[in-house]
Formats: structure tokens, sequence, C-alpha cells
């Protein structure tokens, strides 16, 4: 997916449209592959439109998509079908499967999967549409993993599914998602919750970064639980009350445990693992179905992945825990279901939760 970080000069004089110079730059497209191409537009890290008038010292982040597919094609992709009923499937996702189509993976993800499974036709795409609005649809998919996140994923067949599923997954009050993960390093305390806002990195648009609650971006909300330390790693589970892009990732690498195989949020490569792969799984999923009278409660079992690293783990390193406490400048406490924990929130000026 094409992208290119741009600065006004500092010699530019007066103002112009924005499509209008960035079709004037070398090797620019013309104003109306611009219109039908654009998928974020910013200047300045704020969003912009193609009528927007730019000056000298202006940064602009611009991201297009050329090539767009007709419809969304069946695929005859094998799935890993947990529960099947009238009005749901609820699929085990493989790492490495995309949720659904979207710019720079067109084809051969779940949606496409998941088509040829229903017995579906394919979805047509209307002429003249830009990436965005393709990205919107998505037949059957309300929530989404990471392409490299392996577990649970809630399908609907249906529009009145969609929209029954779509309604807890907005707010995360009705419905309750585990996932597990080995990280590098320990965490500050056996357990406890990150409440931070997320925003873009505006130095690398794939990232994201915790900021003050205060700040710009979306509220997040994570609880974790230490399992276990093995030398310099734990494996940890987590529950996530609202549903950001990559939400477990950012929070964790707040607090000093990046995942192991994170190639976007961990700096540090493992001597032990060098070939490790995202360790970060969704491992149970309870959430109400139509027409049922209680929740259901799904599990995706441990992939192979997470059961070579434990195994090495287990016999290279003796088992241990972090403290129950710590004395911290920057830790509050807060009551979830009768259990008191610890809550790590990013402040002004920290890159990272601070000891």
């Amino acid at each position: 997916m094409p992208f290119f970080n741009e600065t006004v000069p500092a010699e530019f004089t007066g103002t112009e449209r924005l499509d209008k110079y960035l079709s004037s730059l070398p090797n620019a497209m013309n104003r109306s592959k611009l219109k039908s191409g654009i998928i974020e537009l910013l200047v300045n890290e704020k969003k912009a439109k193609l009528n927007s008038k730019i000056k000298a010292g202006d940064k602009i982040y611009f991201q297009w998509e050329d090539s767009i597919p007709d419809d969304i094609e069946p695929q005859n992709i094998p799935l890993d079908i947990i529960y099947e009923d009238e009005n749901v499937t609820v699929v085990n996702k493989a790492q490495g499967i995309v949720t659904h189509p979207a710019a720079g993976n067109w084809d051969g993800t779940l949606v496409n999967a998941l088509l040829y499974h229903w017995g579906r036709e394919a979805v047509p795409q209307q002429k003249n549409q830009n990436s965005a609005i393709f990205e919107g649809r998505r037949p059957g998919i309300v929530h989404r993993l990471d392409k490299d996140t392996s577990g649970i994923i809630i399908t609907a067949k249906n529009r009145d599914t969609e929209e029954f599923l779509g309604n807890q997954f907005k707010n995360h009050k009705s419905l309750s998602k585990i996932y597990i993960c080995i990280c590098q390093g320990h965490p500050p305390v056996k357990e406890g919750l990150i409440r931070t806002k997320l925003t873009r990195d505006p130095h690398d648009r794939k990232r994201f970064k915790a900021c003050d609650l205060e700040g710009n971006g979306k509220i997040a909300v994570t609880k974790f639980k230490c399992i276990a330390c093995y030398g310099p790693y734990s494996l940890m589970k987590v529950k996530i009350y609202t549903g950001r892009t990559h939400q477990i990732r950012v929070h964790l690498k707040f607090i000093g445990c990046p995942i192991l195989g994170d190639r976007i949020y961990s700096k540090t490569k493992s001597t032990v693992f060098e070939n490790a792969t995202l360790m970060l799984h969704a491992y149970k999923l309870k959430i109400m179905l139509p027409g049922k009278n209680e929740k259901s409660v799904f599990t995706a079992k441990v992939p192979v992945r997470f059961k070579k690293v434990l195994k090495k783990l287990h016999e290279s390193f003796k088992k241990s825990m972090p403290p129950e406490q710590i004395n911290a400048r920057l830790k509050t406490e807060t009551t979830v279901k009768n259990q008191k924990l610890l809550v790590f929130e990013a402040k002004k000026g920290y890159g990272q939760w601070q000891k």
C-alpha cells in the first residue's frame, strides 16, 4: 500500500490546494486518481481534505491504493470451526490469515473462506468506489483479529445476527474476551489494569502508542494477569474491555512487557526464540447468541507455536512470579468485580509507565 511523508519546503510561498500541490510532485498521480484512491490524508498529524490549503513547513502524510478488485470471491480455504448454527460460525483463526479484504490483502482472507463455506456467491464491488468504502464491505464480520494473532472469531450468517452481535462488541460490557500471550520481560505486578488512550504514532503510521487520558485518541482498557515467569519471559492472560487496533500489543509494551515475536512493538530480539512469530492468541469468548437464554462460552485450543515455546521455557528456566504489590508514584487503585487492582495510566510526557 503506497504512502509517503512530505514536508512543504521552507521556500514555498503563499498557499495552495493540497491536491494541486500533491499532483505537482515528481511521479505524482493526477488529481482524479488522488480522489479515487486515497485512504488516509493528514496535514500536521490531523485529518485533511484534498481541498485543504497548505503552506511552507506543513507536514503531509498521504496513503493510497491503486488497484481495487471488482468483487470478493469465495475461496476454498480450510477453516477450523469451533461451533456453527443457523446464525453464526465461530472460527479458530489461524495465524497469518487476514480477517477481511483490505488494502494489501484483497483475497485469501477469512471472509473469502467463509463465503465458500456458506455456499455464497461473490460479493460484487461497485465501480468507482475507493478502498475505504470497499473495506466497509465485510460480510459476517463483527470484530477482527490482527493478521498474526490467532484464535476465536465469531461471524454472522445474516444481517439480524450481525446487528445483534455488533451491538455487544460496541460496548464490550455484555461480552468477555480473554487472550493468552507470551511476553518478553516481567510485569510490574501480578495483576493490574491498564487505562490509556491510543493514537497513531506520528513517526510510524503502522504503529499506535499509549497517551494520557486527556490527549487525543480513543480510550483503551486492558486487564492483565501474569500466570508465570520463566527467566526473562512471562506467560500472561489478558482481558480487554475495549476493542482498539493493536490494543493488547501497545498496552503490554507500555508496562514493559512487549509480546514475544512482535515485529512492530518489540525492539529487543529474543536470543532464545529468534524465529518466534507473534505469541498472542484469542483464547476464550463469552457472548450471547440469538435465541439463547444464557451466554455461550467458546475456547480455541492453544496453538502448536505456543506449546513449543512453553516447552522450551519449562526446560530452560525456573518458574517464578512477579510481586503482588509495588510502590510506584504513578499507580492508583480500582475495583473490578470486587477485586482490587493497580491501575497503570499514561501521563503527559511519559512514553511508557514509569517505576
